[in-house]
């Protein structure tokens, strides 16, 4: 029987995600009580992956030292020392594949992958999905159950469905030979080697590509995206944790070395190990771990690692290490 590989690239540099990425890569933030990485790896293996080849860059040794402690002996690794695009990750990846099918998924989407019966195992597909400002994306036009036309990031995009992330190439040697000729003739679309450059290329030589809607779809690239993500995903989580004098409002995630006293905590709360918060109302937030919080109020915020926050805020994006006391701030403005 063939084994089942996968390519996550998860090289990039997460600008849109900064002060957070300022001291971790993206794949490793935490939403619904795990690293987004986390969330890919093990949706991958219940579809029946057994070898995974990630793209590193970025911070890459945090990343290659979390996937080998918590996933020991499943995945090879390779290094892309310039940010060309998803089809040059994709390209260097595909050297450890060989002619296996493979899936590619990206390291900042959370996604549910297609029922397997579903599928032609003799045809490549991408997964689709529908959205408002398709511009953002890879777009395609497609016919019944096939993709007729695809373009990266129109200015004027002609449909609303686009590329979701998720790739699985059961006819390896066809993207292959796409990514070698984007390649080495330098084919580029917004100063990088496209993914979907390579795919258009298989289409207009005769190759069929199929698609699949993807019907859960997460978005990691922003603040306010991970929170969404966050929120969603809470909502298959079973959290049993009970305070000190507390209320925890359900779907919530808390790690059981936390500490939680005389707060109010949810709905769609993580809190991540050995925090502290006290005397505080959180909800709709992403807390850290060993993050100490206390006389606070905060709404759909993100807080990273090791921060102490005392003092009343409404809402927070504050990175890892970080110290604020507002009740300084007020004794201070008050003499």
């Amino acid at each position: 029987m063939v084994k089942m590989k996968a390519i996550i690239p998860v090289a990039g540099i997460g600008e849109r995600l900064r002060p957070f990425t300022l001291t971790k890569p993206k794949a490793l933030l935490p939403v619904a009580g795990k690293p987004i990485l986390s969330h890919i790896i093990e949706s991958l293996i219940d579809y029946g992956v057994e070898e995974f080849v990630l793209v590193l860059g970025y911070m890459g040794e945090k990343i290659r030292n979390f996937i080998t402690e918590n996933y020991p002996n499943k995945a090879k690794f390779v290094y892309q020392d310039k940010l060309l695009g998803l089809g040059y990750a994709v390209k260097l990846a595909l050297d450890l594949i060989g002619n296996s099918p493979f899936i590619i998924l990206l390291g900042d989407t959370i996604a549910k992958l297609p029922q397997k019966d579903n599928l032609n195992p003799d045809e490549n597909y991408v997964g689709l999905v529908e959205v408002d400002e398709p511009e953002r994306f890879g777009v395609a036009i497609v016919k019944d159950n096939y993709v007729l036309e695809l373009e990266e990031k129109p200015k004027y995009p002609r449909s609303k469905y686009v590329l979701a992330g998720v790739y699985i190439i059961n006819k390896p040697a066809s993207l292959i030979s796409a990514l070698n000729e984007v390649i080495e003739k330098d084919i580029r679309t917004h100063g990088e080697f496209q993914l979907t450059d390579a795919l258009v290329l298989m289409l207009q030589r005769g190759e069929r590509i199929m698609w699949f809607n993807v019907d859960e779809w997460y978005d990691c690239g922003t603040p306010e995206s991970l929170i969404k993500t966050n929120r969603s995903l809470l909502k298959k989580v079973k959290c049993d944790f009970m305070g000190e004098n507390s209320i925890i409002i359900q779907p919530s995630y808390i790690d059981i070395s936390a500490k939680i006293r005389n707060s109010v905590i949810g709905p769609y709360v993580s809190v991540g190990s050995n925090s502290v918060i006290e005397e505080s109302v959180i909800r709709n937030s992403i807390i850290g771990d060993g993050s100490y919080i206390r006389q606070t109020v905060l709404d759909s915020s993100v807080v990273g690692n090791e921060v102490i926050f005392v003092g009343k805020c409404f809402r927070l994006n504050i990175g890892d290490s970080s110290r604020v006391f507002l009740e300084w701030q007020k004794e201070r403005e008050q003499r």
